[in-house]
């Protein structure tokens, strides 16, 4: 709702607590409305839809809805009819019938995470980041609908994709498929196990700390659960958005002796690869066996086979080596001094913020979930606050520099605070994309210096999301928000020395 600058405006001109509490209430209502009038509008429809789209992003919060909202924007002022299907954290909504997906000219796959494709089969799809539906828009949409959108091929024996995507695109897509599928055990967890040490009182029995009270224990024994899903979710979907799902048992059992064998998530991260490249080999070999093996195919062969090869992969060959780079990582770590810390908290906190959701970003914050597993809750603390400085340094320096800003750009303060306080680091990216030279190394200043506070008060964080709303489970919460303040001003005092006045 913050996104429409009328209401933010109306908003912020309130005179009472009753007017600003109705204008919320008359704008949901409105939604409401507005929601309801496009089902039905979408349930009355009897043309074709020119154009279908689908959008996803790891998290499925913020990129994903960002998209789908930039293309129907755009393709409601050209006056061109579309679809958009949102695979986000709340589940698939919208997703076109297969007569709409036969009938339309072209379709847009705007996601940073695999998707059901074979539908496509036959169909000109345009495959791009999460990111290009929100910032080129119209361009994808002229591409799409060119007439040179290249045909796409399902592979019938994995449904997965056949397209020019690199190597290293597809290995991202499929990292991402796993970790999406995590992120709500971890958050869950984390913030459950956070609460039992919250609550729970050490001087009863130190070496029993988290489980000394019964509301503690409660606490900690469904967090411990949740965690306990983890490793094992991360290679199951890993797999899958390889080999589809023949692939997830195999990866889920993967992840499960990873766990068993001390690899950690390093070691689910392998299996969960090497469970879905071995699934993909194995339904390949089976596609010769005579056709009255077919119903016997994903009942008996390939769990059995698929299941009996992990299990050897993993206990003779996975576990043993990675068990031991990620021991050796864990006292690494374990055994950092301050300097060495600070020095990281540093890193991980300015990569947070060099391309805010991409790969870059998302390498920082696959390495702090690892480490949530080892035990080292500081990272988690530096890079979460590394997310969030960017939108908190944009929105500082549009309310006290506002020559540097255009009109519009000036009327998304109030916005960006409430991402930047959510750790939601997207709300940034308009900024970085209309003017990288001037707002990314800001940005990245000031999260850098952030994440290495963070490190220097000793700053600890066990829920992997939630910015300001978690503050009651991190250690040294003034120290923290000193930091997350120090940092913003940083950021906003570069932006206001590489930006010129506007003329």
């Amino acid at each position: 709702m913050l996104m429409d600058t009328d209401f933010k405006d109306s908003l912020i001109n309130a005179q009472s607590v009753e007017e600003f509490m109705d204008l919320i209430n008359q704008k949901e209502a409105a939604q409401k409305a507005k929601e309801e009038e496009k089902e039905e509008a979408q349930k009355e429809f009897t043309g074709t839809y020119r154009l279908l789209a689908v959008t996803a992003c790891p998290t499925g919060i913020a990129h994903t809805y960002m998209s789908a909202e930039a293309l129907e924007e755009k393709v409601k002022q050209m006056g061109i009819t579309i679809i958009v299907e949102t695979d986000g954290s709340g589940g698939t909504k919208n997703a076109p019938t297969a007569k709409e997906i036969e009938e339309c000219e072209a379709i847009i796959v705007a996601a940073d995470k695999n998707v059901e494709m074979a539908r496509f089969d036959g169909k000109p799809v345009i495959q791009v980041k999460v990111a290009d539906g929100i910032n080129k828009a119209e361009e994808l949409i002229n591409e799409a609908l060119s007439g040179n959108a290249p045909i796409y091929h399902a592979d019938h024996v994995s449904t997965t994709v056949e397209n020019d995507e690199s190597v290293g695109r597809q290995i991202y897509k499929h990292l991402m498929n796993g970790v999406s599928h995590m992120l709500p055990f971890v958050i869950g967890g984390g913030i459950l196990i956070a609460l039992a040490f919250l609550f729970d009182d050490y001087t009863i029995d130190p070496s029993n700390f988290g489980k000394n009270t019964p509301l503690a224990a409660f606490f900690k024994t469904t967090g411990d659960t949740a965690f306990g899903f983890m490793l094992p979710i991360l290679a199951g979907y890993i797999s899958m958005s390889i080999s589809d799902r023949p692939g997830l048992a195999v990866g889920f059992v993967g992840g499960a002796l990873a766990s068993q064998g001390n690899s950690g998530f390093l070691g689910a991260l392998v299996a969960g690869f090497a469970a879905g490249y071995l699934m993909k080999v194995l339904r390949k070999l089976f596609d010769y066996l005579p056709d009255a093996f077919e119903g016997l195919k994903p009942v008996f062969l390939y769990p059995f086979f698929g299941l009996l090869l992990m299990a050897l992969l993993m206990t003779f060959i996975i576990n043993p080596p990675v068990a031991a780079i990620n021991t050796a990582l864990t006292n690494a770590l374990n055994s950092m001094g301050g300097s060495s810390k600070v020095i990281l908290g540093m890193l991980l906190g300015g990569m947070m913020a060099v391309d805010m959701g991409g790969p870059i970003n998302k390498a920082a914050y696959v390495f702090e979930t690892a480490s949530i597993t080892s035990g080292n809750y500081d990272i988690m603390a530096a890079v979460m606050i590394g997310g969030m400085v960017p939108p908190l340094a944009i929105a500082l320096a549009t309310f006290f520099f506002k020559n540097r800003f255009t009109k519009k750009e000036q009327q998304t303060t109030l916005t960006n605070v409430i991402m930047g306080l959510s750790f939601i680091t997207e709300g940034a990216i308009p900024f970085a994309a209309s003017d990288p030279l001037h707002i990314l190394p800001a940005c990245v200043a000031g999260s850098a210096v952030a994440g290495a506070l963070s490190m220097f008060f000793n700053c600890t964080l066990m829920a992997p999301h939630g910015g300001i709303f978690v503050i009651g489970v991190i250690s040294n919460p003034l120290g923290y928000l000193f930091a997350l303040a120090v940092g913003s001003v940083v950021g906003m005092f570069g932006l206001a020395l590489l930006k010129k006045p506007l003329k």
